[in-house]
């Protein structure tokens, strides 16, 4: 259990300044479409969210598939599906919308009369889970029949990066300070780091019962 601890440290630590070359870049994306209408935003961040699960699925899945012994396809479905779409939404939409209160970002009204929490948040799942739910099957197949880990992985943090800051724009409504930008970039790379991370390496290898070969586990700096 040390050892896997150890372990897993050392990948939030490898992992941390590639996050904050993405939480840069989610800072250029709001810089660049900071006047764009919310209904663009809207769109684009129901673009880069499903990306962002399908990867996200195909990497947890990929480590459960390399690293657990004969892993049975219902497990592995199970751990790649629940394992992007929760830490997907904390990522993008959960994580984010707290930033937008906190920061006192003007929270742009859902259009329709009766929207509750799921739909002001933009929980995927439930708001467009006819788009995020497929995706995240269509990652764990592809990753049954061919896993990998290393391009997925270092794709799908730029993606969660580039959905988090749409999920920012909806809310900015173009008013963007310094203060803004400043504590965007912090929970950018908060929304990134820490979420990722746990989707990817934490949370697929909690259900895995044999040792870690910690060669084959870094998914941005090696493997497969």
């Amino acid at each position: 259990m040390q050892k896997r601890l150890t372990t897993i440290f050392m990948e939030l630590k490898t992992h941390a300044p590639f996050t904050l070359f993405g939480a840069f870049t989610g800072i250029i994306c709001m810089l660049v479409f900071k006047n764009v209408s919310h209904q663009l935003s809207y769109s684009l961040f129901y673009i880069f969210h499903p990306a962002h699960v399908l990867l996200s699925a195909m990497v947890t899945a990929s480590i459960f598939e390399l690293h657990a012994k004969k892993p049975n396809f219902l497990v592995v479905l199970l751990v790649g599906f629940f394992g992007s779409i929760g830490i997907a939404t904390l990522s993008d939409s959960l994580i984010p919308y707290v930033g937008e209160l906190l920061l006192g970002m003007h929270v742009h009204l859902h259009p329709h009369e009766h929207a509750g929490f799921a739909e002001h948040a933009h929980i995927g799942f439930i708001e467009a889970w006819y788009i995020v739910i497929p995706a995240a099957v269509v990652g764990v197949l592809i990753a049954r029949f061919r896993p990998k880990t290393k391009f997925p992985h270092a794709g799908h943090v730029l993606l969660s990066t580039w959905a988090s800051s749409f999920h920012m724009l909806m809310a900015i409504a173009g008013q963007l300070s310094i203060l803004k930008i400043i504590g965007s970039f912090g929970f950018l790379f908060l929304a990134v780091w820490l979420p990722c991370c746990i989707s990817d390496i934490v949370f697929p290898l909690l259900f895995v019962k044999s040792e870690i070969n910690v060669s084959n586990l870094h998914c941005c700096s090696s493997g497969t």
